[in-house]
């Protein structure tokens, strides 16, 4: 009896192992794919051109581009304040990403919080 009960738990160690090295496969793909993606989440608050906001998922950020960014936040990473010629340029340059969309959503706010440090400025 002994032994049966050793030869069941063989295969059941085994199985263990196979499953942590596939769990372990599955990670560091999903980490190189992240690296070589190097997705970026830009939120356009409600202002007069987009009364109701954006926020687009993208591809192949810079390295300077935080993951979560804004015109507004960009404004505040570059001079330290929000006026609208700066936010006005940074939605220019943010143009150059349309073509690096992977979906396109509604106006997050939380995301939009995230890129400025937790501040909110008027339209």
């Amino acid at each position: 009896m002994t032994n049966e009960v050793q030869i069941e738990n063989v295969p059941k160690q085994k199985k263990k192992g196979k499953d942590c090295v596939f769990f372990l496969v599955i990670i560091a793909l999903l980490v190189i794919a992240w690296v070589i993606i190097r997705p970026g989440v830009f939120s356009v608050q409600p202002i007069g051109a987009l009364p109701d906001g954006v926020t687009f998922i993208y591809y192949s950020r810079s390295l300077e581009m935080p993951f979560f960014s804004s015109p507004d936040g960009l404004c505040l990473q570059m001079q330290g304040n929000v006026n609208l010629l700066c936010r006005g340029m940074a939605l220019a340059s943010a143009s150059n990403l349309t073509d690096r969309i992977i979906i396109k959503l509604p106006y997050i706010r939380w995301a939009y919080l995230h890129s400025t440090g937790g501040q909110e400025f008027d339209r």
